[in-house]
Order: C-alpha cells, then structure tokens, then sequence
C-alpha cells in the first residue's frame, strides 16, 4: 500500500532524512519509532505531499508522491502533531467544512460527518465550540477530521502527545480499531505507544532507518541469545560452582543480594533454565527465583539509537 525507497530531505546542508526505504501492507498499522528529531514528521510530510523530498521515490496507494500528489491527498487522512483545528468554530461546523473540503458531496455530508463523531466517540461535544474543549477531545476532533471521506491511509503524527494517561488509552484504542480498514502510519517517540498499538515498526535515528521488523520478532532478532535471572540461598563458592558446572553459558554476573541470597544473571545462546535449576538443586542451595528475561522495544531502541550517536 505504501512503498519507500531511499527518500532523501535536505534542509540547506543537513539532511533531516537519509536513504529512508520501508513499505507499509494494506491494513496494517506501522509504527515509526525515533527520538525527537530524528526524521519522523519529515517523512510523513513527504509522504501526504507537503513537501517533496530532495531524491529518492515513493508511492501511497499505488500513485507516485510527484505525478500524482492530489489522488494522493484524496485517499490519505493525516492528522500532524498539532491538530488543524478552528476553534471559533464547533466540532459539528468544522467537520462539516473539512468534509466539503475533502469532496463529500451535499447528500452524503451529514452521514459522512455522524459515521466519524460515533467512531472517535465525540458525539457529547459535537455542538461546542472547539476552544473550549479538553486536549484530549481536540485530538479526537482531529482523529475524526483524518478519518473523513473514508481514508485508504491514515497518517498520524505523534496523536497522543501531551494527553493524561486516560486520554491516552482512549486515543490508542481508536486507532488499534483503524486496523484492517485502514492503512496506518503511527510516529511516536512514546516506546509503549507503538508496543501497545503497532503490529510493525521501523526505527528512525538521526534521520536513517537502523531497522525494520514486528514488534516482537524485532526484540528477539536483537537479543541473539537467552538471558536467565535466579536468585539462590547459599554460600558464593558454592553458587559459583553450581552455575559455572552448567555448560553453554556465555556470561555469569553473581552480585550479593541480601545475606546469604545471590542475585545472578545468565547469559547464553539456548534457554538453560531447566540444566541451572537442576545444577542448584543437586549442589543442595536455595533455588528462590528463576525466570527467564525477555529483551522489550525499550532495549532494542536504545541499543540501535545509542549504537548510531557513538
């Protein structure tokens, strides 16, 4: 639905984007995950026809970014991290504008405008004055104004941001039910935001994409082992000679945790769980705790982010 190749930005001198190359499946919601300033806005900028890149291609919808930018703005909804809003006017009005903007005719508009207030739930504030509402009823009104006209794509730019923790997982759960209907592209910097509400991510830093993949397959793809975590009652000789009598390991930390408990951390290729638990159970010491650590997005993004600013 979306295709990406090496699209390029300057700004004078610096390049905001680099060689920027993803694609984006019909139906799916796709993150775009970097730190502030790291190439996000400008590539959906480029990719709903605001601006042009400075090289490289791209296609929404099957129509190319150059030639055929208006078929593009007729098929995309995108809601940018400030919301277009009038707030002279009420929410009922300003949909009703965007829509006729947007091409929906004389006969359809008042149906177009109701399907949109049911969908981002502002049916209790359609007659208010937009100034006068909540930051989080703003971004609903610009979430609906995105979805007028039945979208192929929708584009959202950093939708949560400044929202309390409520707004927050109304607004994502919004957008999860975008899925399937629509083609979704999701920036954030927020890493539960794109955990919670994407099924694919890209990773921007400092305007290159340093990796592509599902949320979780991407976690394990950069893990390239297992981790176990114990903690074991007993003297540190003995913890030690239990632990390192287990083969395939490729890493032992053994810190002190309270008297006589050990908290110990196992690195290795293939999940040693089931040989660790036995070697400290034989050698007669205090098994208290033994799980399993799964590497998040979290890690993951300050790994590929930290490794690109060295």
């Amino acid at each position: 639905m979306i295709e990406v190749n090496n699209l390029t930005r300057y700004y004078g001198e610096k390049p905001a984007i680099s060689d920027v190359t993803f694609r984006v499946n019909k139906g799916e919601i796709l993150g775009l995950l970097g730190p502030n300033a790291a190439g996000k806005t400008t590539t959906m900028r480029i990719l709903t026809c605001f601006m042009p890149p400075t090289s490289g291609s791209a296609k929404v919808g099957g129509y190319d970014i150059f030639e055929q930018s208006m078929d593009i703005r007729r098929i995309t909804g995108y809601l940018p991290e400030n919301p277009p809003l009038y707030h002279e006017m009420s929410v009922n009005d300003y949909l009703g504008f965007v829509a006729r903007l947007k091409g929906v005719s004389k006969k359809n508009l008042s149906r177009e405008v109701d399907t949109v207030v049911q969908k981002t739930s502002i049916g209790d504030v359609r007659q208010r004055l937009i100034g006068k509402l909540s930051k989080g009823y703003k971004q609903r009104v610009g979430l609906a104004q995105s979805l007028l006209n039945n979208p192929q794509i929708v584009i959202l730019d950093e939708p949560t941001v400044g929202l309390d923790p409520k707004q927050i997982i109304e607004i994502r759960e919004l957008i999860k039910n975008l899925a399937g209907e629509h083609t979704v592209i999701l920036s954030s910097h927020i890493l539960p935001e794109i955990e919670q509400t994407c099924e694919r991510v890209v990773i921007i830093n400092d305007g290159k994409v340093v990796a592509e993949d599902r949320v979780d397959d991407l976690a394990r793809r950069m893990r390239g082992g297992e981790r176990q975590i114990l903690k074991i009652e007993g003297s540190r000789e003995a913890v030690e000679k239990a632990v390192h009598s287990v083969s395939g390991t490729s890493a032992v930390q053994i810190r002190a945790g309270s008297e006589q408990i050990w908290d110990v951390v196992v690195e290795s290729e293939s999940d040693l769980r089931r040989q660790l638990a036995k070697a400290v159970t034989a050698a007669e010491l205090g098994l208290l705790e033994l799980r399993s650590e799964q590497f998040t997005l979290e890690d993951v993004f300050l790994k590929l982010t930290m490794k690109e600013e060295n």
